[in-house]
């Protein structure tokens, strides 16, 4: 079995277990949700300026 192949079922059962609402017991899956919510957003608040850098990098070279 790949890497491929595990991670994947891995990945599975946290989803699974991480969907379960009626447990209360489960907060660390809720704070694992929130940290990713803040990733993405600050990697949507940051595109912008990551635009701007690349073009000044382009226009600096060019």
């Amino acid at each position: 079995m790949n890497f491929a192949k595990i991670f994947f079922f891995l990945f599975a059962v946290f989803l699974a277990t991480s969907t379960v609402s009626a447990a209360p017991k489960w907060k660390i899956f809720k704070k694992i949700e929130k940290a990713g919510r803040n990733i993405r957003d600050g990697i949507i608040k940051a595109a912008p300026a990551v635009q701007v850098i690349g073009q000044a990098a382009t226009i600096y070279k060019g």
